[in-house]
């Protein structure tokens, strides 16, 4: 077979410019006639703003999805219509495996900010995998991935004191920004303080208040949702990370 048949990787990098998706949309290997098979399959809807729902609990399974811009927070609806905010989902993330199991969503994706998404119709999606061993392979690692991120994030903030918890829960946004290519140290947090109250289990002003103080040693700066990691070496302290170990294992 040609080698002219094969996508460059590398140059499709330069041509999907920064997209974060690139690993999963463009397979390495794949070859010029499989990438259009992939590129008919992804739908890119239309943004959706702040607060507008992509999918809700109790949904039948139509997609996955990928976060292209913006971000999401994953809920669960209580019986009194509260929320029980279970995640956050920044771009070249996963959502919509939730309903794998069941063919049906327990919870429901909601966008914090403008966002938008490549949608993958599941069924035509295992239907291409199944021809694209590569396809097949990666699409595996990735939901692997996110399901064991999930886990571990889980278990970090299960027996954490509020210092812990917040600290945990900034540096795993660190890794997962450094993932993508963006600044570890430096990132905006697109959720609000009450849904990152909700996540962690703390009250609002614990969260602010716990800010404020990390600030006050030194360890970030904070300015309106801008943070800005000072001090890695004793936020890994705070979060209980030897030797700075990451949260999110690297590809």
């Amino acid at each position: 077979m040609s080698n002219d048949n094969i996508i460059d990787i590398n140059t499709m990098r330069v041509a999907c410019g920064e997209c974060s998706l690139l690993e999963l949309c463009l397979p390495a290997g794949l070859e010029t006639g499989d990438v259009d098979k992939l590129e008919k399959l992804i739908k890119r809807n239309k943004p959706l703003h702040r607060r507008d729902t992509l999918f809700r609990e109790g949904d039948s399974m139509q997609a996955i999805y990928v976060v292209r811009s913006g971000c999401f927070k994953t809920c669960n609806i209580t019986e009194s219509g509260s929320e029980n905010v279970i995640g956050f989902h920044l771009p070249g993330e996963l959502m919509g495996l939730d309903a794998i199991a069941t063919d049906t969503h327990r919870c429901t994706a909601v966008a914090l900010d403008t966002s938008s998404v490549c949608e993958m119709p599941f069924e035509k999606l295992q239907s291409l995998a199944d021809q694209l061993p590569s396809l097949h392979h990666q699409l595996i690692r990735i939901m692997s991935q996110g399901l064991s991120s999930e886990s571990s994030m889980n278990q970090l903030l299960g027996s954490k004191d509020a210092n812990g918890k917040i600290a945990s829960f900034l540096l795993s946004l660190s890794d997962r920004m450094a993932h993508r290519g963006f600044s570890r140290t430096d990132f905006n947090l697109e959720m609000s303080r009450n849904d990152i109250a909700n996540f962690l289990g703390l009250a609002v002003e614990t969260v602010s208040r716990t800010l404020t103080k990390f600030q006050e040693q030194g360890h970030i700066t904070v300015q309106g949702r801008g943070i800005k990691i000072l001090d890695m070496d004793n936020m890994n302290a705070l979060a209980g990370r030897e030797d700075g170990k990451s949260c999110q294992k690297k590809n």
